[in-house]
């Protein structure tokens, strides 16, 4: 079942690479008392991924965190090391937090999975974007098709903030 506008985050442990190594990171506690932007994307380093929907998010990051939002974070079925690289790379830092899904865990348990193994991909993200204030979903934007930014982007959630 997929995650709706009004449900609860659910509690699910992630691992992401911190100062001081590998750090657990509880969904629930992680979206508690904070209006956060989530994005997803099928992967780091992919061409949508990497030329259009985490850029976005970095360029447009002061005027989203001015309508009240807490922080912006990209989520993807990426090991913790892929994805701290990518963010370094990108030059998301103090802008986008990077939240590696390694095993797709929370993106199973929010039912927003496809199959990328067609082309080589495996198990990943759909491509989304939500609203969790206090972790409670007020909004969720899911693409028809996983090449495409239209309603998951930095533009898009800008506007319907």
């Amino acid at each position: 079942m997929t995650i709706a506008i009004g449900d609860r985050i659910p509690d699910v442990t992630l691992k992401r690479l911190g100062a001081s190594g590998m750090e657990d990171v509880k969904t629930a506690d992680f979206f508690k008392g904070r209006k956060i932007v989530l994005f997803a994307t099928p992967g780091a380093f992919t061409p949508t991924c990497a030329q259009k929907h985490l850029p976005g998010y970095i360029k447009d990051a002061p005027s989203i965190l001015a309508k009240g939002i807490d922080e912006i974070v990209c989520l993807s079925v990426n090991d913790p090391f892929v994805m701290k690289h990518w963010g370094e790379v990108a030059g998301a830092e103090g802008r986008v937090t990077m939240l590696p899904d390694g095993n797709g865990d929370f993106i199973r348990a929010l039912g927003l999975g496809m199959d990328g193994s067609g082309v080589g991909l495996g198990f990943r993200a759909k491509r989304f974007m939500m609203v969790v204030n206090d972790g409670i979903v007020s909004d969720l934007k899911v693409e028809d098709k996983a090449s495409e930014v239209s309603v998951s982007g930095a533009e898009a959630c800008a506007a319907n903030l």
